[in-house]
This record gives C-alpha cells, structure tokens and sequence, in this order.
C-alpha cells in the first residue's frame, strides 16, 4: 500500500509508504529505494514536527508498540521511535529490500534494539501485525481497494486508548513558479490534473476497489474510532535549494515524465525536455528559482 494524489507527486512516493503487491500499480518500490529515501530524508522536518504532534494526543512513555504501515525504507520509521522513546517500532511493508533499508537505517542511528521490521502484503497479512498503541498508515492505505475495510481491520490492531493516524491529502508538491520563461505557464497545474487520471486508474485497477468519497475523518468514524484531530504539515524549502534538494527535483520529475508521458500535450512534453536537459540554463539543473513547498495532512482517530 502507499500514497495520495494530492502528493502522489504524479506517480510516485514521496516517502515510500507502502505494502501491497508491485504488480497492482506497475511501482518498481525497489529501484526508487533512493528516491523515496532522500525524499522522506528532505522532508524529515515535516514529519518530526507531525510526530511531535502525535506526542501531545496519546502519552508518550505509555505507548509500548508503534506500528509503520507502508514504512519503505525507515526514515520516518526512525522519526517515529524518536518520539516514542518507550515503544518498539515496527516497519511493515513489502519490500524485502526496504525493509533491510530500514533496518540498516535504525541500526546507524542507534535504535536497532527498539526498532524492528515485518515482512508483510496488506490486506492479506493484517492478522500478522499484531496489536499496538499508535499506527501510522502514511500514503499507504488508498493503494488498498476497500479502504474501509482495512480502516476496520486497523481499528481491530488497536489497543484501548490507542491512536490511528492517517496521512492522505494535502496539496501537490510545487517546485517551480508559474511561469518559467518558455512553455505555457501553469505547468504543474496541468500536470497535476493528467496524475489526477493515473491516479483514479491506479485504484479502479485494485483488487477489490471501492469507491469511497476521500471523507477521512468520516471513515474513521465509521470504523468505529473517534476523530481526535486533523493538522497540516509544511515542507518548505524555498530557492535556492541545495544540491541534494535539485538533485531530488530532477529524479522526481524524470519520473513524472516517465508517468505521463503518452497524456503530455506535444507543447508540455518540450517544455519538460527543456527542463531535464543539463545544458539549458532554464532546466532544473540550472535555474536559481527551483523550491520545494509540500504539505501533509495528518488524520486521526483515538480507539474508545
């Protein structure tokens, strides 16, 4: 399982949250292992500062399991087990090779003997997972079809007192301004708008897809939880970037080439050229305006 089309980033995870069967959504997880790495790494802030949050909805010292559902490499895996110093944090996800990210990660951080790793495809494996105090399902739970059903199955893991937290929403990530001096401005937008596609074909194409209205708040409710908060998250980086940040950019946006080549209006397609050619000094390899400005919506709900 894994991501939202607000920040599918036109096809792909930001963070790599996710568990499900690679031949659902055609997402090689184990060849973007960097890419969702150094950007879970980029947006580290974002997701400490909602961690930090989730501190002040359940108490800290009596959560003794941590569960990251659709962890991909760790890193928030990691953010996590810092905010909960009395909890054993467990990356679930099914990748092998991101698992052995994640623990190599937690290992090099000092939180081997506090973080562990299950190997495992949702919805099929949810009796494996255990029960918990806090599960956080990042981008993980709309690459399940019947999403209601595993908000159930969530609820059920959950220990009295206990928190489940959603991360679904927010807004596309934008990187360039409106205009960019060639092309038609507006690029993103348009680009946005041909994901929104992928994205709706991405779920019809799910094993037991649902349609279900994207009511967070309203689906936790029905799986019997009570709502305790929605907050919004911002990744901020404004120009110029750093190398590693630009770096990111032009993989990212390799991707969104890759994902909506054959929809790309003949105009939008040089644009991109344009962008991704090292030489132009208007690519993303060059310009001095490149940012990053992201946000995140966290949904949670308590178990009575």
């Amino acid at each position: 399982m894994s991501h939202d089309h607000g920040h599918h980033e036109h096809g792909q995870h930001p963070h790599g949250s996710h568990a499900h069967h690679h031949d659902h959504t055609d997402i090689d997880w184990t060849a973007m292992a960097p890419l969702l790495e150094r950007q879970a790494e980029i947006q580290s802030p974002l997701y400490a500062e909602a961690a930090a949050w989730l501190g002040t909805l359940v108490p800290a010292s009596g959560v003794r399991r941590v569960l990251d559902v659709g962890s991909g490499p760790g890193v928030i895996t990691c953010l996590l087990a810092d905010a909960f110093p009395a909890a054993e944090t467990v990356a679930v996800d099914g990748t092998p090779e991101l698992l052995a990210l994640a623990r190599a990660r937690a290992e090099a951080r000092g939180l081997s003997a506090r973080v562990s790793t299950l190997q495992a495809e949702l919805p099929g494996d949810f009796a494996t997972l255990g029960e918990a105090d806090v599960i956080w399902a990042a981008e993980s739970l709309h690459h399940l079809g019947d999403q209601r059903a595993a908000l159930d199955a969530f609820a059920g893991l959950l220990r009295p007192g206990g928190l489940l937290v959603l991360v679904e929403g927010g807004l596309p990530a934008r990187r360039l301004p409106r205009d960019i001096g060639f092309g038609r401005p507006g690029l993103e937008a348009r680009l946005d708008a041909l994901h929104a596609e992928w994205f709706g074909e991405m779920r019809a194409a799910l094993p037991d897809a649902k349609e279900e209205v994207d009511d967070w708040r309203g689906l936790l409710a029905g799986a019997g939880l009570v709502p305790a908060g929605t907050r919004s998250f911002l990744s901020d980086i404004p120009a110029p970037v750093s190398p590693v940040v630009r770096e990111q950019a032009v993989i990212q946006y390799e991707r969104i080439r890759a994902s909506v080549d054959e929809r790309l209006a003949a105009d939008d397609r040089e644009t991109l050229d344009r962008l991704l050619d090292p030489a132009d000094p208007g690519s993303l390899h060059q310009r001095a305006d490149l940012f990053q400005l992201v946000a995140r919506t966290v949904h949670t709900a308590r178990k009575g």
